[in-house]
Parts: structure tokens; sequence; C-alpha cells
């Protein structure tokens, strides 16, 4: 009842701000979702004693062709969310948090995919006194990334239409902290849109996609962070990471990177001390490497000054045993200009994070 109260009183808000003439182009959503915590690691069994539920309410900016990439990914939006989700269990506590977000269209626009990225905040994280039992959080701020797919139909009732659909909502400090099992939150949504224009703008379809060419660039990348091992207590410890790879432009849309990381993970060096000391069966002298070389090959997708990186690695320089000899990293990237880039990405070893990296570059 008090999400139905609080849907209410949004709506009414969007009336009042709606009543000005000015075009905006943005309309404003509010979506009820309920669903439950999915089952990735048998540790979190007693964390899932209910069925999650909350709001996601959102601002998007549609656009309609005035620039290239508008066309060529049939005009998304682009907005912002909040996101309050209560995870129906007291050691878990309830999150809130912003994201930035891209709404793509399929099916004559009546399909919507959404995602989106942002930061949360737990009300109730791991405390070895007073909430021991949290394995999930580690800290009270979390990375967050929510995935939606709605079919949508617009100015159903004048401005107000209908969505409902299907959300993912993934929650991890990775390894920023330990404790540090995540959670997933699979969930059916329901909700309302409202449109701050009478009647949209119209669509621009004058688009010339000539083949795009481009010589192969290098780009040489240097990302850091600090993150802890999965030993509760063991600290925390900064991470250092040189990066060199080439890429070749496909199209205006698409590269595809070959290169190396050299990782300097000085949470390693506790993690090896204390494996050498407290269980000899591992066979861990405490003089080995905390140092990896990895070789990756990876693909960018570009959307305007944006761009959506994946990378699959493989260390050929391994000397200690630490989550396998393969990662993965994916995150977005921002141009400025042609030639300087910045960057947030996630590492992990299969569905265990390593580290969320930050990351400036060059591409030449």
């Amino acid at each position: 009842m008090k999400y139905r109260l609080t849907s209410l009183v949004f709506l009414l808000g969007l009336i009042l701000f709606s009543q000005e003439k000015k075009v905006t182009d943005s309309y404003f959503d509010i979506n009820y979702f309920s669903g439950t915590i999915a089952l990735h690691n048998n540790d979190i069994l007693h964390l899932i004693t209910g069925h999650p539920e909350g709001i996601i309410f959102s601002w998007n900016k549609k656009t309609f062709g005035d620039e290239d990439w508008q066309q060529r990914f049939n005009y998304p939006d682009y907005g912002a969310s909040f996101i309050f989700q209560n995870l129906r269990n007291d050691v878990l506590g309830n999150n809130y948090g912003l994201y930035a977000h891209y709404n793509f269209y399929f099916f004559k626009r009546h399909l919507m995919l959404r995602i989106g990225q942002g930061i949360a905040y737990n009300t109730n994280p791991y405390d070895k006194v007073e909430n021991h039992k949290n394995i999930a959080f580690g800290s009270h701020l979390l990375s967050s990334t929510y995935l939606m797919l709605n079919y949508k139909k617009p100015r159903l009732f004048d401005r107000v239409g209908l969505e409902g659909g299907l959300s993912l909502i993934h929650y991890s400090n990775a390894n920023v902290k330990a404790p540090n099992t995540s959670i997933n939150t699979v969930a059916i949504n329901l909700g309302l849109t409202y449109d701050l224009d009478e009647e949209d703008s119209e669509y621009i379809d004058d688009l010339e996609d000539e083949k795009y060419t481009e010589r192969i660039k290098y780009n040489l990348a240097f990302r850091s962070g600090i993150n802890q091992s999965d030993i509760i207590g063991s600290g925390q410890f900064p991470f250092y990471i040189l990066s060199a790879y080439a890429d070749k432009r496909l199209s205006h849309v698409s590269a595809i990177q070959l290169g190396a990381d050299v990782f300097f993970s000085n949470f390693l060096k506790e993690l090896i001390y204390y494996q050498s000391v407290s269980f000899p069966e591992l066979d861990v002298s405490g003089d080995e490497d905390f140092k990896r070389v990895g070789l990756f090959v990876g693909h960018e997708l570009f959307i305007n000054k944006m761009s959506i990186e994946t990378q699959l690695g493989y260390y050929v320089y391994y000397p200690f045993d630490f989550e396998g000899r393969t990662y993965f990293r994916v995150g977005l990237k921002r141009y400025f200009g042609n030639t300087f880039f910045g960057a947030i990405t996630l590492k992990s070893h299969g569905a265990k994070a390593e580290a969320v990296e930050f990351g400036i570059g060059v591409r030449l």
C-alpha cells in the first residue's frame, strides 16, 4: 500500500511540474517491483527469507536523431534513476541507489531494454559484532547495475502510459572490503510513464551511413583503486594496473582490441603471507611474486562519447594461484576529444569480482 501512495505523490508532482509549455523531450516513469534473491552461492541461503520489493523512479531524455549516433541506435533515451529496495531481511537492510542509464528500443519501440549503472547505499552492512551474518555486503557503499526489459505503451491516457516487464538488480562492492558475496534480485515490475510534452518531436531519418575506416590505434591506460582478499580483516590495499593495447574500428560503433596488462595487486602480498603461515598444507612459501601479467582480447561498443568495453584475458605470468588464470573486465569509458579517456571497469574471475578499477588513458 505504501508504494501505491508513493506513486500517487510522484504522479501529482509530475502533473504540476509539467504545466510549463517549454518542450523538454523528456518523461518520467515509476515502477513498483517485487521478486526474489537469486541463489548464486549457497553461503547466502540464510539471507533469502522473503520477496524483496521497491520502486524505480526515473527521468528520461528522448532523442530524435539530431546526431548520427542517435539514429544508429534507433533513437535511445538517456537519463537518471533512483531505486529504493527493501530486501525483506533484517540482516541485509535496505538499499538506496542512484544510476545513469540508457533505454534501447526494439519491435517498433514497444520493447525497451534499460541498462543502468550507479552507486547504492546499504543501511546494514557486515559488522563483526553487531551484524556478522551479512556476508553479502562488507561496506555501506556498493557498486550496482540494473537491467530492465519492459513492454511499453506510452500516452495511453493523454500523457500517461503503462509499462511492465522484468528487472535484474545487482549489488556488490567488488571486494573493496570483505565480505562480498553480493546480491542479485530478479523481479517483475509494473509502472506508469508520464510525458512532459503534449506531443513528441519528429524523428530525423537522414543518415547516410557509409563504411567507416580508421587505422589501427594504440592505447595506454593506467588503472588503480583499493581492494581486499576474501579474508575478513586482512586489510585494504591499493592496486595498480598498466595496460597497452591496439584497437581496430570495424564500424562507426564497434572495435576489437588486443593487448596486455601488468597487475601490481598489493592485497596478494598479504594473502601470500597469510597462507604461508596459517595453511602449510597449501604449500605456499611466502616468497611468491604478487605481480601478474595477462594478455587479453576485447571489444568496444561506441555510444556517442561513451563506450562499453569488454575484455577476456589470460595470465601468462602467474606465480601465485588466485581464482584461476582467466579474467574478465567490463565497464564504461568516456572520451574527451579523440585522444584522452577515463574509465570505470569491473575486473572479475568468472562471477567472482576482484576490483573496481578507475582508469585514465590515451588513444594514439
